[in-house]
């Protein structure tokens, strides 16, 4: 049986993300083995991919959800991966790695809420020094419950 091609995120999703991403000290974007990532060095902190048939996807496997679906994961650690763990939809928890957290992308999707979980998601990835140099650009308003 032959494979259908892959179905890759729709533009505006990849841009809406690489404007919040690549705002960040030091990040790129590059083609990942589907659909697009932003990294920081060597680690990529958020990726967006379209799950869907015909090709392995932990978040088919976890939600139960056959349909194609735009999701990005990106890193949590301590309190916010642990209610994320609990959360349920738009928010799933893939197998494979300890921080890692998948959100659905779709017409609810609150684009603030996914600044803010890219931004925390590059802050557990990137070099302290990165880190310090975001902090003093811009302190955080707030953080998460």
């Amino acid at each position: 049986m032959a494979r259908t091609d892959r179905i890759e995120p729709d533009g505006d999703v990849v841009a809406r993300l690489g404007a919040i991403a690549l705002g960040l000290p030091e990040t790129y974007e590059e083609d990942a083995w589907t659909g697009v990532r932003w990294r920081i060095r060597a680690k990529t902190f958020a990726h967006v991919m379209v799950a869907q048939p015909g090709f392995e996807s932990s978040f088919r496997d976890v939600t139960g959800v056959a349909d194609p679906t735009t999701i990005v994961t990106f890193h949590a650690t301590g309190d916010e991966l642990l209610a994320f763990v609990h959360a349920g939809p738009p928010f799933y928890k893939p197998p494979w790695s300890p921080t890692i957290v998948g959100m659905v992308i779709d017409d609810d999707t609150d684009w603030a809420e996914v600044a803010d979980l890219v931004s925390e998601s590059y802050r557990v990835c990137a070099p302290q020094k990165l880190v310090r140099l975001l902090d003093q650009a811009a302190p955080r308003a707030h953080t998460r419950d």
